[in-house]
């Protein structure tokens, strides 16, 4: 089968494919569910350089461990550079399919590469969605594996 791109199911079908709908036993049981009382951790990485950085990292690593999650501020990404790589990003998943594709592996050993899933050769169900995997660090080791099209995806500054 070829592979496809959820995008691509959007725009062709009017029901699921049987290869994305998991057996009700694997499925989450909102019934079950705990919901925490308190807000996501918010973790301020302005002093990680600084003395404190052990307790920063503490931080984060107990949000880690309590709640998978956690927010970061003060991490001094400018806006301007969030709002590129949003914009960016919109680009790229708004293209012709056929040129999306041109980045789709199920490769999950991959740097860089666009799929549905983490690892389509063994898993059973597909996840409902479609990813682009970049690895960006150190940036210079990768932006040359990175899609060439929308032609900015490579330009967008990065201070």
């Amino acid at each position: 089968m070829a592979p496809t791109l959820l995008s691509d199911i959007l725009t062709q079908n009017f029901s699921v494919p049987q290869r994305y709908i998991r057996p009700v036993c694997d499925r989450a049981n909102l019934t079950q569910v705990h919901y925490a009382e308190c807000p996501v951790s918010s973790i301020d990485l302005q002093s990680l350089q600084g003395p404190h950085r052990t307790l920063i990292l503490n931080q984060i690593a107990q949000a880690c461990q309590n709640d998978g999650l956690f927010q970061v501020v003060n991490h001094g990404i400018p806006e301007g550079v969030i709002e590129n790589m949003m914009q960016v990003s919109r680009d790229f998943f708004r293209l012709p399919e056929f040129e999306k594709m041109k980045n789709f592996s199920d490769d999950p050993s991959k740097t860089m590469r666009l799929s549905t899933s983490f690892n389509m050769k063994r898993e059973s169900v597909r996840n409902w969605r479609d990813y682009l995997r970049l690895h960006c660090y150190p940036l210079q080791d990768f932006t040359d594996e990175w899609p060439s099209n929308p032609t900015s995806f490579r330009s967008i500054p990065t201070h």
